[in-house]
């Protein structure tokens, strides 16, 4: 007797995150009504990217950061080009907030950098058993030789301080969850303030970092809740511009704008005469 086929497609797209059918959602497991009924925002969005249920830590730790994105306005890189797109496009906001989604990068408010340079020195300081101020000597002297930007430190604005940093950091510190790594990333930032002469706050990307590390997160899913904690900026920035903005705003010399090409030159005879031919 034959053997029926294999079908090909078969575990094509395969999910552990969740499932529905008719009448039934599950989210890791969860029915959904259930979740919806007995769980906080940052207790549902902890079990959806990690899997399973957080401490109440961690949970009020993730509820800290989701709340710690709040505007900073155009020193923010996501505003303005959200603010662009909705201007030339208000009849679709969704592509607007998604246009400041796009800002958000290495240098512009990722964990993910921080977290990584964390997670690394971490490992190695274990493995090499040093201490958390040799070990954050080593990784500012290693950036300062290759001339590398210490992702978490420093801020455009804030030069002494950045006071959304400085409040998460204390809720951390009250749950609990300040632990190794969020501690070496303190003295990475001593040691930076040292060696430059100058203090290099921790920004809000940096402590961010050290906070998901601590309560169970990877580098890779940061990227999403560094872009979840400021979306509620986002959609006020991209709706206030639809409401009361400039149709289709631009950036006049007044603010700057200025050309910086060759000054204006005739097209060679051979190529002005080509084009005459052919027209």
């Amino acid at each position: 007797m034959k053997k029926p086929p294999v079908d090909p497609w078969l575990g094509y797209w395969t999910t552990k995150v969740g499932w529905a059918e008719a009448g039934t959602i599950l989210v890791r497991g969860y029915r959904a009504e259930e979740l919806i009924r007995a769980l906080t925002f940052a207790e549902a969005a902890y079990l959806v990217i990690r899997g399973e249920l957080p401490t109440r830590a961690q949970a009020q730790a993730l509820d800290a950061v989701l709340r710690s994105g709040l505007d900073q306005a155009f020193i923010s890189s996501a505003v303005p080009p959200a603010r662009f797109a909705a201007s030339a496009a208000p009849e679709a906001p969704a592509a607007a907030i998604a246009a400041g989604v796009i800002a958000f990068g290495s240098v512009t408010g990722s964990p993910r950098e921080c977290a990584e340079m964390l997670a690394s020195v971490h490992q190695t300081r274990r493995r090499d058993r040093l201490s958390l101020a040799e070990a954050a000597r080593l990784t500012v002297e290693s950036a300062a030789k290759g001339k590398r930007r210490i992702p978490g430190l420093g801020h455009p604005v804030h030069k002494r301080i950045e006071p959304r940093a400085a409040a998460l950091r204390e809720i951390a510190l009250e749950l609990g969850v300040w632990r190794e790594r969020a501690r070496l990333f303190d003295a990475i930032a001593r040691a930076a303030a040292r060696r430059f002469g100058r203090p290099l706050p921790a920004n809000l990307a940096g402590v961010i970092a050290a906070v998901l590390l601590e309560i169970g997160f990877e580098p890779l899913e940061m990227v999403g809740l560094g872009v979840l904690s400021y979306l509620p900026a986002l959609i006020a920035h991209t709706t206030e511009e639809i409401r009361e903005g400039h149709p289709l705003r631009i950036i006049p010399p007044e603010l700057g704008a200025r050309y910086a090409g060759p000054p204006e030159r005739p097209l060679p005879a051979r190529r002005a005469k080509g084009r005459a031919a052919g027209a």
